[in-house]
C-alpha cells in the first residue's frame, strides 16, 4: 500500500457525525498528495453543503486524522464546493453501509 492510500485508509476514521459515514466513502475527499521531501500533505476536499453545520469539525478531523498518521508533516487542508458533492460521489461501501 502507498503512502496515499495510507492515508486514504487512515481518513476513513473521519466521520461525518451527522450521517455516521467517514468521508472517504462519503466522497467528501477529492484530491490527497503528500510530499514525502518537505514533508507536506495537501489535501482538497468538500462538504456536503456549503452551510454544513458539523463543517469545521470534520475538517479539523481530517487534519487532526492525517498529524497523528503523519507526525512532523504540515496538513494544508483547502475546503472546495466545485464540482459541488451529491450523493452519487458515495462509494458502494458507503451505500451498503447507509443500506441504499
Amino acid at each position: 500500500m502507498n503512502d496515499v492510500s495510507n492515508a486514504l485508509a487512515g481518513l476513513r476514521e473521519v466521520l461525518d457525525p451527522e450521517i455516521g459515514l467517514n468521508v472517504v466513502d462519503m466522497g467528501l475527499i477529492y484530491q490527497l498528495q503528500i510530499d514525502e521531501a518537505a514533508r507536506k500533505i495537501f489535501v482538497i476536499m468538500t462538504l456536503s453543503t456549503q452551510f454544513c453545520p458539523m463543517g469545521h469539525s470534520i475538517v479539523d478531523g481530517v487534519e487532526n486524522n492525517l498529524l497523528a498518521h503523519y507526525p512532523g508533516y504540515t496538513v494544508l487542508v483547502k475546503v472546495v464546493f466545485e464540482p459541488a458533492w451529491t450523493q452519487e460521489m458515495i462509494s458502494k461501501e458507503g451505500l451498503d453501509f447507509l443500506n441504499r
